[in-house]
């Protein structure tokens, strides 16, 4: 009888690699997991059946930890807070070793955007025989949807804002500006950019003390799922309320809403409505 695959989880933070933890236990595979040092959940260690930690930048100790398991596909997925990378000192923290110092120094020296990194990391891992495959494949059933996804309806206003807003927002991942932007009366409160959705939407909370915007969130129109796909859930949702959103669309079927069920029905109970919109639609 020949033993079950194990597929290796390289985990940030937030929800997301749990899902992706259940699914691919759930499917009868081996789960081999590298959590990310001041980012990944220590309950991973509880449902892997192999588990390390790993500094962002120690690539060397993933391919060792992988290779030991028989890792031969991997998912990476979580978030890494890149505006950590700024702060002081920040090198004794995120020391890296030999094959994050090449990539980084080297093939990233005059683009260190988070695509070209992750695009790094993914053909060092190739070279050393372990793919990188969709970070969605196990939980495929997260992913947003087009339309209306709550009871809670949009208003007309909310309608034409997002009308107004979704090319510019498809324009801002294109230029890998940010992936998500606050639209209120067809005007732009603010922009995602290195410190990510959540502090964007507090931003945007400061500026529009009255509420009633909307938050639009899309992948890249290139985005690559292996990595880095635009992710909401319930803390999204609980950001949103209190600073007084009034409605979240999503790129259909490039976005993953982490507890999709229990996401959508706190969605409902703080009268928020959450909506699909594919990317063809401008």
């Amino acid at each position: 009888m020949s033993m079950a695959e194990t597929i290796g989880l390289i985990a940030g933070a937030g929800r997301a690699p749990m899902l992706v933890a259940d699914g691919v236990l759930a499917a009868g595979k081996r789960l081999a997991v590298v959590g990310l040092k001041g980012f990944a959940s220590p309950h991973l260690a509880g449902l892997a059946d192999a588990f390390t930690w790993g500094g962002v930048l120690r690539m060397g100790g993933w391919i060792r930890f992988f290779r030991a398991q028989g890792v031969r596909r991997a998912v990476m997925i979580g978030s890494v807070r890149k505006g950590d990378m700024y702060l002081p000192f920040r090198i004794l923290r995120y020391m890296p070793d030999a094959r994050a110092f090449r990539i980084w120094y080297g093939r990233l020296r005059k683009d260190k955007r988070d695509n070209a990194a992750l695009l790094a990391a993914a053909d060092e891992l190739a070279r050393e025989g372990i793919e990188l495959i969709s970070s969605v494949e196990y939980c495929m059933d997260q992913l947003a949807d087009d339309g209306v996804m709550t009871r809670t309806q949009p208003s007309r206003e909310v309608l034409l804002d997002i009308e107004f807003g979704w090319p510019i927002v498809r324009d801002c991942a294109r230029l890998d500006i940010g992936q998500a932007l606050a639209v209120k009366e067809r005007d732009i409160i603010a922009v995602e950019a290195i410190e990510g959705t959540d502090a964007m939407i507090r931003r945007a909370g400061e500026l529009c003390k009255n509420g009633g915007w909307s938050l639009l969130k899309v992948a890249r129109p290139d985005q690559d799922m292996r990595f880095d796909v635009p992710t909401i859930g319930p803390d999204t949702i609980r950001n949103l309320a209190e600073c007084k959103c009034t409605c979240v669309v999503l790129q259909a079927g490039r976005t993953l809403i982490a507890d999709k069920p229990a996401t959508l029905a706190l969605a409902d109970k703080l009268k928020i409505a959450v909506v699909g919109k594919s990317a063809g639609n401008r």
